[in-house]
């Protein structure tokens, strides 16, 4: 369903157009994650919601990654009117 807005996203990663705001970094940290992970997240991963963010009004999507049975990775991101792509936050899933 958001096929187009993943394919954007994805660019962006292998392009390192992008940036992470601080509480993702936290979170990344908190989690154990590195920014290969919620990279892979991105490029492997599906977008299973979209959000309108309350404060902005701009859509962010919540996008999903099983990482080998063992966790999975999900990472809250939109598209900045910018053009960069913004890691709002990312979290493990067990």
């Amino acid at each position: 369903m958001f096929d187009q807005v993943l394919r954007c996203m994805q660019d962006k990663i292998r392009r390192k157009d992008y940036i992470m705001t601080l509480h993702a970094e936290e979170e990344m940290n908190n989690d154990c994650l590195s920014i290969l992970g919620v990279e892979n997240c991105i490029l492997n991963g599906n977008i299973v919601e979209r959000q309108k963010d309350q404060k902005t009004a701009e859509w962010k999507y919540r996008i999903s990654w099983q990482f080998q049975h063992f966790f999975g990775i999900e990472v809250i991101a939109k598209l900045s009117p910018t053009g960069k792509l913004v890691i709002i936050t990312v979290y493990k899933r067990l």
